[in-house]
C-alpha cells in the first residue's frame, strides 16, 4: 500500500504507546483515524491531540477480547467512514509469570487478548479491506514471538501465535494475487506502559508480585528496560514506512534476530533449544 492520503486506519490499543505512535505516523501521512481502547480517559486526550490537529478522528472503547467488541468497532468504522485501509491489531497485556505455575485465568486472559485479538480483527475487517481491492493487516507480536524467554509463558505463546497468524495470511494473500497486504510488528524494548497496564486490567487486578518474588523482580526490571526503549513515535514510523515498503517483518532491534539464528543453528545441528 502506497498512497496513505485520505484513507483510514484502524489501530486497538490506539490511545498510549506503540498504538498512539502508529495513529501519529498514519495523521502525518494524511489518514483518518479509527482509535479503539479501554483506557477513556487516553482515549479522549489522544482525540483531543488529533482534533486539535485537524485530523479525522474517532474513538471507540473496545476489549479485543470480545468478538461483539471488535464487530462494533467495525460497524462504526463504516458508519462514520464508510471504508477501511489499515488494520493495526495492537492491543496488548503481559504479566512476568512462569509457565509451569501460572493461574488458568491469566492463560485465558492473556491469549485472549494478544492472540483472540488479532484474530478477531482478521475475522472481522479483512473482508471489509478485501472488498476494497486495497489495503493492509498488521499485528504486533514481539521478539518474544521469535524467541520464547522464561517467565513469560503465556505470552510467549500468544505472541508466538500472532507471528503463524500473520505469517499465513500473507502466504495466502499472495497465493490468491490479492492486492491486500500483510505484515508483522516484533519490537523490542519499547518505552510504553504496557506492564503498568497490564496490572491494572489483569482480572482481579491481583499484581505480579502476589506470583512470587521472582515475578515481582522480573517485572521491576522489564518495567525499567521498557523506559529505557525506542520512543513509540519511532516505532509509529517504522511501522508506516514498512507497510509502504511492502515489508512483512518489521522489527525494531533487528539486531536480536541473532537470538533467532542462534536457535535455528541449536536446531540443525544438536537439536539444543539454544548452543552454549
Amino acid at each position: 500500500m502506497k498512497d496513505f492520503s485520505g484513507r483510514v486506519a484502524v489501530v486497538t490499543g490506539g490511545a498510549s504507546g506503540i498504538g498512539l505512535g502508529m495513529c501519529r505516523a498514519f495523521a502525518r501521512r494524511g489518514m483518518k483515524l479509527v482509535i479503539a481502547d479501554l483506557d477513556e480517559s487516553a482515549l479522549a486526550a489522544a482525540l483531543e491531540e488529533f482534533s486539535t490537529a485537524g485530523v479525522a478522528a474517532i474513538g471507540q472503547s473496545c476489549d479485543v477480547s470480545q468478538l461483539d467488541a471488535v464487530q462494533a468497532l467495525a460497524d462504526r468504522t463504516m458508519e462514520e467512514f464508510g471504508a477501511v485501509h489499515v488494520l493495526c491489531n495492537n492491543a496488548g497485556v503481559g504479566i512476568p509469570t512462569s509457565a509451569r505455575k501460572m493461574k488458568l485465568a491469566d492463560w485465558k486472559w492473556i491469549i485472549d487478548v494478544d492472540l483472540w485479538g488479532p484474530i478477531y480483527g482478521l475475522h472481522v475487517f479483512l473482508p471489509l479491506i478485501e472488498a476494497q481491492g486495497e489495503g493492509h493487516v498488521n499485528a504486533t507480536s514481539s521478539m518474544a514471538g521469535l524467541i520464547s524467554s522464561q517467565m513469560m509463558g503465556a505470552y510467549n505463546v500468544a505472541k508466538h501465535g500472532v507471528v503463524a497468524l500473520m505469517a499465513a495470511t500473507e502466504r495466502e494473500l499472495r497465493a490468491k494475487k490479492s492486492p491486500v497486504t500483510a505484515s508483522v510488528l516484533c519490537p523490542g524494548p519499547i518505552n510504553t506502559n504496557i506492564s503498568r497496564h497490564s496490572v491494572e486490567y489483569r482480572p482481579g487486578q491481583a499484581k505480579p508480585k502476589a506470583d512470587g518474588p521472582t515475578s515481582g523482580k522480573l517485572a521491576s526490571s522489564i518495567q525499567a528496560a521498557l523506559e529505557e526503549g525506542m520512543p513509540p513515535d519511532e516505532v509509529g514510523e517504522l511501522v508506516a514506512e514498512s507497510i509502504a515498503g511492502d515489508k512483512f517483518w518489521i522489527l525494531t532491534h533487528p539486531r536480536w534476530a541473532k537470538g533467532v539464528q542462534k536457535q535455528l543453528d541449536a536446531l540443525v545441528e544438536d537439536q539444543t533449544l539454544t548452543r552454549a
